[in-house]
């Protein structure tokens, strides 16, 4: 658990748990002491009410003023059996009647008690003597029974000090509680939190055990709480995902590495051969003619690559316009008309639908497509080509050909970069094997997809894009 910038969860919760239980208990005691104030106040007014009422009543018997020097006699056996308790009396000619021991009162509840005889009204007044002593008090005015005579005012108290003393032993009490209890919590909550968080400090091991050739490791979802489950199962899914894209990237490498091998070898040998004797002229030129064909090869080898790098970064922002598919594969098979012709292929194209997409990218894509299919027809075969726009969301571009059956297990992977169904077949007229993956990758960029099947002497191809709107200014959302 760290106490710097970068605070754990567990620190975070331990402090969290700690603030909590000091709240709560920090309310509790406030509502608890100002409930025990009321008590206290509620037990002391029912003391000053009923002395007061009692001096009331005293004074309103006095009829004359001998009666009235009667009254503090009365008083003082009043006070027997009720130590704390304090009494003032101001007469009506205001002098003071009678004041027990301790009869310290402040002028201002005097005064106030002068104003009104009832009371009830009053609320009480705390305050300190001369000597530190604190006391609860009311006053009020007292009719006598002397004809036209004046009110007098009485005031009583009560001593508070041993309320004084038994809330700030509390307070302490409280306080002390508080602190020893935000401590307990904070060490409660921080076992319950590390055991809590301890599913996450497996699933860090097992990450942790995680490298380049061990990706084919998951983490134990079913193991960890329901709140980390879900986690668990993300993480494995971005595990499956980078081992395919490592187990792709790797396969690459290795199907780069051997394409380029194969051209730079043959430079190389070429060039060590012509280099070991003296040659003619012509047999220079001859080897320069053939090295250049080698070095074509690997520049659109070299080119393809760096197509397909765009495509897989999102770099290919496709130059949109709408135009007829259709017509797009009648000019590219009359530019392949002449290899058609050699292999005594019988074509056959019909349909058309408008796209809109780039249109350069989109030749390219049909033409390899084009360009498969012939390549891989049987002489005297044929070759049939139909664009299909029933659907209104998306143009279907079919390209079928007669010719072997492509096994099952290799239709899955014809659009990996590199792959072959016959490793075998190496030879230059075959191109580098990246045709099919820049066709998808081109179907990808424009939103489409491109699908293959074979079965029964037949192989077909089809190309899906979005259809142009009427107004031809953008393509259909085809989800």
């Amino acid at each position: 658990m760290r106490l710097g910038g970068e605070r754990s969860i567990t620190f975070r919760l331990t402090l969290l748990f700690a603030t909590v239980s000091a709240a709560v208990l920090l309310l509790l005691g406030f509502l608890i002491g100002n409930s025990v104030e009321r008590h206290f106040e509620e037990q002391d007014m029912e003391v000053l009410t009923g002395k007061l009422r009692l001096t009331q009543h005293a004074l309103e018997k006095v009829r004359s003023e001998a009666d009235l020097e009667l009254v503090p006699e009365r008083l003082d056996d009043s006070l027997v059996g009720h130590s704390g308790l304090a009494i003032l009396v101001i007469a009506p000619a205001g002098k003071t009647l009678f004041a027990s021991h301790g009869a310290d009162f402040p002028p201002a509840l005097l005064e106030r008690g002068a104003q009104d005889p009832a009371a009830e009204r009053l609320a009480p007044m705390v305050w300190r003597t001369r000597t530190a002593l604190p006391l609860r008090g009311i006053a009020a005015a007292a009719r006598t029974g002397i004809a036209g005579a004046p009110s007098a005012v009485v005031a009583v108290a009560i001593d508070i000090s041993h309320h004084e003393h038994f809330m700030t032993a509390f307070r302490t009490t409280l306080w002390s509680f508080v602190v020893l209890a935000a401590a307990l919590s904070g060490f409660l909550g921080w076992v319950v939190v590390r055991r809590g968080l301890a599913p996450l400090q497996a699933i860090k091991r097992q990450a942790a055990g995680i490298t380049a050739q061990r990706l084919d490791a998951r983490l134990a979802a079913a193991a960890v709480p329901v709140e980390l489950a879900e986690l668990a199962r993300t993480l494995n899914e971005m595990l499956a995902r980078l081992e395919d894209s490592f187990r792709r990237l790797s396969d690459f490498s290795s199907d780069l590495a051997h394409e380029l091998r194969t051209p730079v070898s043959n430079l190389l040998t070429q060039t060590q051969v012509t280099l070991a004797k003296d040659r003619s002229l012509d047999e220079y030129r001859d080897v320069l003619a053939s090295n250049a064909e080698e070095f074509e090869h690997l520049a659109r080898m070299i080119a393809d690559m760096l197509y397909l790098a765009k495509a897989d970064n999102g770099l290919i922002v496709p130059n949109r316009e709408s135009f007829d598919l259709g017509a797009e594969v009648e000019r590219l098979l009359e530019f392949y008309v002449v290899l058609t012709e050699e292999k005594d292929l019988a074509v056959r194209s019909s349909g058309s639908g408008v796209v809109f997409g780039d249109r350069l990218m989109l030749r390219r894509a049909i033409s390899n497509l084009l360009a498969n299919a012939i390549r891989h027809a049987p002489a005297g075969g044929w070759l049939a080509v139909q664009v299909d726009a029933s659907d209104p969301t998306l143009v279907t571009l079919v390209v079928e050909n007669s010719g072997a059956t492509i096994p099952e297990e290799h239709l899955a992977r014809l659009f990996d970069r590199f792959y072959r169904v016959d490793a075998s077949r190496q030879h230059l007229g075959d191109g580098a094997g990246l045709g099919l993956a820049i066709t998808r990758s081109i179907a990808r960029a424009h939103g489409g997809e491109v699908r293959v099947s074979s079965q029964h002497g037949r192989t077909r191809f089809e190309l899906q894009l979005p259809a142009a709107t009427a107004k031809g200014d953008r393509p259909l959302d085809l989800a």
